[in-house]
């Protein structure tokens, strides 16, 4: 076996040879390969027969047991199996080459035992590929990286291709793991950087085949260069359109697959102009692939198998081409990192170059809305874009199409349609422009267009062109158009053409029509100019101190005007003949008011304060006596029932006892019974001798006491504490 905490690369062991010797040998050698066969992998049978279905079995049964057998291999073991085995490799490639995909409708296993098995291998494989992809195992089980690198490329284990399928294979469900799996063969040997740019162009070779059978693509013609009549064709056969569709479904599933699990290849992609030749294909080969598919007389089975695949492509496509944009442009852009007016340019070069593309660039504004891309480019490079908001709408337009609000479109329906490929629209919200009627874009964008048009038609006021731009739903061309060729409506006609813009209506004063209840106090900054500011302060005011306050006599100085009037007591003021009483600030004295009530004598009735006390007499409340109620209420039946008797011989100085204990008796017997009390029952536990049997009423008190010995101490102590536990006061 191998030495532990030593790489795998630089392991030695030690076998023994032919002839009993034994020999050193690296642990990567191919004499300690494994001589085991592994077969080629082998697609499903169409026909579903049941010798070809237990062919299928047998022939996977055998793939599935050397993979598995694989799979338990020590870490030596089986790195000299995967990279000495070339049956294995071929085995592992036939999977990835016939393996069906998940757009395979037609395929569909024959039997629950073919799915089985297909779902076994599946399984293997994946798990083969995840180990081969890891150089590391354990800290005993591992090899160097640069070694681990050198490999798997020279070998050819993993190569651009492979990696590919892999995506489109096992990417559903097991993304994150395909991730790390690829970054790390990446990352341990960037050769395949290289590769992956020597693969691109050929990538972008499946557009041009695919143009080429179409008739629409001519060798060495560029994209300015007019193309013949003649050229335009569609594919005659109709195999030859089904392998388009088919090869195209495949190309553009994969690429996404890989795109979207690996985001740092999209740089290679974008690096080769991927973006403006996929749109360009799309704007020129799609159209012509749908009228053919319409057109040709195909079974009802395979005109939907293929135009179910050429939706997806469409969509496949679209998806592509943000992914690309997402992580080119738009993801350094949220980051906020350096060059972010570069990448903001970037980005707003390519949704230009999309205007020209009608088809596509409405399918895509349906996905992602470009809206929002806007929005998110003026934050980070504020520039004119309502240009491109234009533009979209104009592109909706040419196609026939009306922009969906609210929908969710289905990628099966025909393209073409209101419910294309897509999934969320922008829904446009009717705003108010600066002349008051409904406008679909804000002010900023309602200026910008203005100055476009002003631009190419300058003698014209601003007023007339809003004008027009209400008329035409603020298609700028439109308006252009119809004022050069004199095709304006007749209600346009009749206006100024140099009217200025409508004044905006300015809004009324908040503060005249404010009303509340601080108005015109000492403080309504809104309607003085001037204010007490030493009234005003900030924070706690400092007091002043309390000897200073204590000296401060003005108060009593305010006061003295007004207690100097009480200064002078006249008992009798004396009136001179002739002269009035209000003179001295008095009134008239009104005898007639004494004479008139006299006869009625007030409170003359009413009772005083001791014969308020007297019709009832004071009594302590209950609950402030002292003592016991009960203690009170035997001493008055003691009171009530035991009356002194008035014969009693006073020369009797101590009283019979036998005669006090037989009275006291006879009241605690009276009182039990006015309260309902019963005498306790004398209790018999002890009952006769044993052997003698035992009264009825002896049972029954041995029995009572049995059942109430608990409500005295150091009795049922377990129960109580049997309780405690199970309401969780005692821990457990």
């Amino acid at each position: 076996m191998a030495c532990a905490q030593v790489p795998l690369d630089e392991q030695q062991v030690t076998e023994l040879g032919p002839l009993g010797k034994s020999h050193t040998l690296p642990a990567l050698h191919p004499d300690r390969k494994e001589e085991r066969c592994f077969l080629p992998y082998q697609p499903t049978p169409e026909d579903g027969s049941p010798a070809a279905v237990e062919e299928f079995l047998e022939h996977s049964k055998f793939i599935s047991e050397d993979l598995e057998w694989l799979l338990t291999l020590p870490h030596d073991k089986f790195w000299c199996q995967v990279v000495f085995d070339e049956s294995l490799q071929r085995c592992l490639d036939s999977y990835l080459h016939h393996a069906p995909r998940s757009l395979d409708f037609a395929t569909l296993p024959p039997s629950p035992a073919v799915a089985d098995i297909q779902r076994t291998i599946h399984k293997a494989v994946f798990l083969t590929f995840l180990r081969m992809a890891t150089h590391k195992e354990s800290k005993e089980n591992f090899i160097t990286p640069a070694v681990f690198g050198e490999i798997i490329y020279d070998n050819f284990i993993f190569d651009i291709p492979k990696i590919l399928d892999l995506c489109v294979l096992f990417g559903k469900g097991n993304s994150q793991l395909l991730h790390k799996m690829i970054e790390n063969i990446f990352k341990q040997q960037p050769s395949y950087y290289s590769d992956l740019d020597v693969t691109v162009p050929t990538v972008l070779q499946v557009f041009d085949t695919i143009l080429d059978k179409c008739g629409l693509h001519c060798e060495g013609a560029t994209a300015m260069e007019p193309m013949k009549l003649s050229a335009h064709k569609q594919p005659t056969a109709m195999t030859e359109l089904v392998d388009l569709i088919l090869y195209l479904c495949d190309s553009t599933t994969t690429i996404h697959a890989f795109l979207d699990i690996f985001p740092a290849a999209c740089s290679s992609f974008h690096s080769h102009g991927f973006l403006s030749k996929m749109t360009s294909f799309y704007e020129t080969a799609v159209p012509d692939l749908e009228k053919a598919v319409r057109k040709r007389n195909f079974d009802k089975g395979l005109q939907e198998d293929l135009w179910k695949r050429l939706s997806h492509s469409c969509h496949m496509l679209v998806e592509i081409a943000h992914l690309l944009l997402h992580h080119t442009c738009l993801q350094p852009i949220l980051e906020g990192g350096e060059n972010l007016q570069t990448y903001a340019e970037e980005l707003l070069q390519h949704f230009t170059s999309f205007l020209t593309e009608k088809r596509f660039l409405s399918d895509y504004d349906q996905l992602f809305p470009i809206a929002e891309d806007v929005s998110l480019l003026q934050q980070a490079l504020p520039t004119r874009t309502s240009y491109l908001l234009q533009g979209v709408r104009s592109a909706w337009d040419s196609m026939g199409r009306r922009k969906p609000q609210n929908q969710l479109p289905s990628k099966d329906q025909e393209p073409g349609g209101e419910s294309l490929r897509g999934t969320m629209a922008l829904v446009d919200i009717p705003q108010k422009g600066n002349n008051g009627a409904a406008c679909p874009m804000s002010s900023a964008e309602l200026d910008s267009l203005l100055s476009c048009i002003k631009d190419l038609l300058p003698d014209l006021g601003e007023g007339f062109l809003l004008a027009c731009l209400q008329e035409y739903d603020y298609k700028s061309e439109l308006v252009i158009n119809n004022i050069l060729e004199d095709r304006l409506a007749p209600n346009l006609d009749k206006l100024d053409r140099a009217m200025p813009r409508p004044v905006k209506e300015e809004l009324p004063d908040v503060l005249s029509s404010r009303s509340n209840v601080f108005d015109d106090d000492e403080f309504d900054v809104f309607h003085r100019d001037q204010v007490d500011m030493s009234r005003i302060w900030k924070g706690k005011r400092r007091g002043e101190s309390a000897q200073k306050m204590l000296n401060d006599k003005q108060h009593i100085m305010e006061q003295r005007a007004r207690y100097q009037t009480y200064e002078t007591v006249v008992d009798e003021v004396v009136i001179e003949p002739g002269e009035s009483v209000a003179a001295y600030g008095l009134d008239d004295y009104d005898d007639e008011y004494d004479d008139t009530y006299d006869m009625n004598q007030v409170g003359a009735n009413d009772l005083d304060e001791e014969s308020l006390l007297n019709r009832r007499p004071f009594t302590v409340p209950q609950v402030l006596r002292k003592g016991n109620k009960v203690r009170d209420e035997e001493e008055e039946a003691e009171d009530e029932e035991d009356p002194i008797p008035q014969n009693v011989n006073r020369d009797q100085f101590v009283q019979d006892p036998a005669l006090l204990r037989e009275r006291a008796e006879a009241r605690k017997a009276a009182m039990q019974q006015r309260k309902g009390f019963h005498p306790e029952h004398p209790n018999n536990v002890v009952g006769r001798a044993k052997g003698q049997g035992q009264t009825l009423e002896t049972v029954i008190d041995r029995r009572r006491k049995e059942a109430n010995k608990s409500r005295v101490s150091n009795h049922n102590r377990r129960t109580m504490a049997d309780r405690k536990r199970n309401k969780g006061m005692i821990p457990s």
